[in-house]
C-alpha cells in the first residue's frame, strides 16, 4: 500500500529520542485534544505534552456545546479513572453526550495537572504562532482544533437577518465569548424553524421551548436566559429532508424534547408509514427502531390541536429548504422558508436512501431560522486540507500532503485527531477511539526511529519565549482554575452550578488575578 510505504520512508531521516524529552504539542483542548494528550503521556514516559487553545477556557464542546438543561444523574459520581472505551460507549448511548460533562472535565483536569503537561490558553494557531513554528519547536504536533465554522446551504436569501447557524446559537446560550454579542431576535415573531433533526437541533428546540424557570437552574449564560424570558417564540418546526426512519437524533435526546411539560407535539401520521426499504433499515438498526417507536407514540398520544397559549413542536419530514423568503415589513429580514417536498430513492449504498426533490413547494412563515446542517473545519497556513470533505487528508491520523490513490506523502511529525481528522460526527467516545488510533500511529513512527530532527527541540520553553516576544498573554491551567472558581462563586449566588464569564476581557481579567 502506497501510504504504508510512505510511513516507512520516515525512518530514514528519524532518530531515537530516548536520551531527550519527546516534545509534543496538541492544538485544541476539547475531548479529541485531551484524549490525545492523555494517551501520549501514558504511552511515552519521556513525553512532555503542551496543549494549545485559542480560548482561555479548556474542554471545547464539553463547555460550549452541551445543552445546559440536561438533568443531573448519578453518572457524575462515577470515578473517571475507572472509565475505559467500553464504559464511555455504554454511558454515551444510555445517557447522552451531556451527562459525561462532569466525568470528562474531571478526567481532563487530571491530565492538565500532570507535571509533564502544560496548558497554553489564549494562544491562537495562525496569529499567535504559526504551524511551521510549532513544527520547528516540537517533535510531534497533533492538530485537534475541531470545527469552528459552518456548512452553508447555498440557497437564495441565506444572508437575511434572523438566520443563524446552530453553532452560533449554541455558543450564544452556552456563553462562548465569540457569540456573547449575538443577540438573536426572539421577540418579533412567534415561530422558529430549525433546519435539521439531529441532536443539536433537538437541543436548540428544547432550549427555545422549555420553561425558563427550569433553565434558570442551569449554567445557561445570563444574557441568553434574559432573552429567553422575554421570547415570543411559541412554535418550533424541526425540518428534515428524509423521514422518521432516517432521523439523525438519538433516543435519549428525543425523549427529552418530547418530555417538556405542557408541550403540544405534532407529527403527521402519514409520514410514519414505512416502505419495504424503510423496514429493512429498521430491522438492521436498533436505535432507529427505538426513535421510530417514540415518534409513532408521540403522534397518536397527544391532542389533535394545541390549547390557547400552549407551546408547540412540529416535526416536518420529507422537506428540504429551497429558498428563504424576505419580509415585506422589515427589509433584509427573513419571514419564511420555501420548502420542497422530497421522496426517498435508494442510493448506491445498500440499505441507504437519499432525498430527492419532487418539484412541489410550500411556504412556512417564521421570524427565526436556525441551520443545524453541520459544522465545518477551517484550514490554517501550511496545512494540507480537503475543502470538499472539510478534513485534513490523513492515514490513521498521519497528515498526508498528497492523498491520491497511487501516491501519498506523509508530513513528518504532523498528525490530526477529532473532527479535523474524520469530520464533525460522533460522540465523546468516538474521540477516544480516534485519539487511540492517532497515538498508535505516532508510537509506530517513533518505534521506527521517528523524529523530525536529530537535534533537541525547545518545546514549551521555545513556545513561551515566542509568545513573550509577541506580547501574547498565555493562560495557564492554574489561571483557568481561577475562572472556574469565580464562575462557581457567582453561580452559587443565583442557585446555579456556575455563572459563566462570557466576555473576552472579563475572562482574561479574572485569569490574570
Amino acid at each position: 500500500m502506497a501510504i504504508y510505504k510512505a510511513t516507512k520512508l520516515l525512518s530514514r531521516s528519524f532518530s531515537s529520542l530516548s536520551s531527550r524529552p519527546l516534545r509534543v504539542c496538541v492544538v485544541g483542548s476539547g475531548p479529541a485534544g485531551f484524549y490525545t494528550a492523555e494517551k501520549m503521556l501514558k504511552a511515552h514516559e519521556e513525553a512532555e505534552v503542551d496543549i494549545v487553545d485559542r480560548l482561555p477556557t479548556p474542554f471545547g464542546l464539553v463547555r460550549s456545546g452541551v445543552a445546559p438543561d440536561h438533568p443531573e444523574t448519578k453518572v457524575q459520581n462515577f470515578r473517571a479513572e475507572l472509565l475505559n472505551v467500553k464504559h464511555l460507549r455504554i454511558i454515551s448511548m444510555r445517557m447522552g453526550y451531556s451527562h459525561l460533562n462532569h466525568i470528562v472535565t474531571n478526567q481532563f483536569t487530571r491530565v492538565a495537572q500532570n507535571e509533564r503537561c502544560s496548558f497554553f490558553g489564549n494562544v491562537s494557531l495562525g496569529s499567535s504562532v504559526s504551524l511551521s513554528e510549532l513544527r520547528d519547536m516540537y517533535h510531534v504536533v497533533v492538530l485537534a482544533y475541531g470545527a469552528e465554522s459552518d456548512r452553508v446551504l447555498g440557497i437564495s436569501g441565506e444572508e437575511f437577518a434572523g438566520i443563524h447557524s446552530a453553532r452560533e446559537f449554541v455558543w450564544w446560550y452556552n456563553g462562548h465569548p465569540d457569540c456573547s454579542n449575538m443577540a438573536p431576535d426572539l421577540k418579533s415573531a412567534d415561530t422558529a424553524v430549525i433546519l435539521g433533526q439531529g441532536n443539536v437541533a433537538l437541543d436548540i428546540a428544547r432550549v427555545l421551548l422549555r420553561p425558563t424557570k427550569e433553565l434558570a437552574k442551569t449554567d445557561i449564560a445570563s444574557h441568553a436566559l434574559s432573552a429567553l424570558e422575554e421570547s415570543s417564540i411559541r412554535k418550533v418546526y424541526l425540518v428534515g429532508r428524509r423521514g422518521p426512519v432516517q432521523a439523525a437524533c438519538t433516543a435519549k435526546e428525543l425523549r427529552e424534547v418530547l418530555g417538556i411539560k405542557d408541550l403540544y407535539v405534532h407529527i403527521d401520521e402519514d409520514d410514519l408509514r414505512t416502505t419495504p426499504v424503510d423496514e429493512e433499515e429498521l430491522k438492521n438498526n436498533r436505535i432507529r427502531r427505538r426513535i421510530h417507536e417514540l415518534l409513532s407514540k408521540a403522534a397518536i398520544s397527544g391532542t389533535s390541536h394545541p390549547s390557547p397559549g400552549q407551546r408547540e413542536l412540529h416535526f416536518v419530514f420529507f422537506r428540504k429548504p429551497d429558498k428563504f423568503i424576505g419580509s415585506d415589513e422589515r427589509s433584509g429580514h427573513v419571514a419564511g422558508v420555501r420548502l420542497e417536498k422530497t421522496i426517498l430513492k435508494e442510493s448506491v449504498q445498500p440499505g441507504k436512501q437519499t432525498a430527492e426533490g419532487t418539484g412541489q413547494y410550500e411556504d412556512l412563515e417564521c421570524g427565526l431560522v436556525l441551520k443545524s446542517i453541520g459544522y465545518k473545519s477551517v484550514p490554517v497556513d501550511g496545512l494540507p486540507f480537503d475543502l470538499q470533505k472539510g478534513i485534513v487528508p490523513n492515514y490513521r491520523g498521519r497528515v498526508l500532503s498528497c492523498a491520491s490513490e497511487d501516491h501519498a506523502q506523509v508530513e513528518e511529525g504532523l498528525y490530526v485527531c477529532g473532527w479535523l481528522k474524520r469530520g464533525p460526527t460522533g460522540i465523546i467516545a468516538t474521540n477516544l477511539y480516534c485519539a487511540e488510533e492517532t497515538v498508535a500511529s505516532i508510537s509506530e513512527d517513533l518505534e521506527m526511529g521517528a523524529s523530525t530532527s536529530t537535534l533537541a527541540k525547545p518545546g514549551r520553553e521555545g513556545l513561551q519565549q515566542l509568545l513573550d516576544k509577541r506580547n501574547v498573554s498565555a493562560v495557564p491551567f492554574s489561571a483557568w482554575e481561577k475562572i472556574d472558581t469565580e464562575e462557581k462563586r457567582r453561580g452559587s449566588l443565583r442557585s446555579k452550578p456556575r455563572e459563566k464569564l462570557t466576555r473576552w476581557g472579563e475572562l482574561l481579567e479574572v485569569a490574570s488575578k
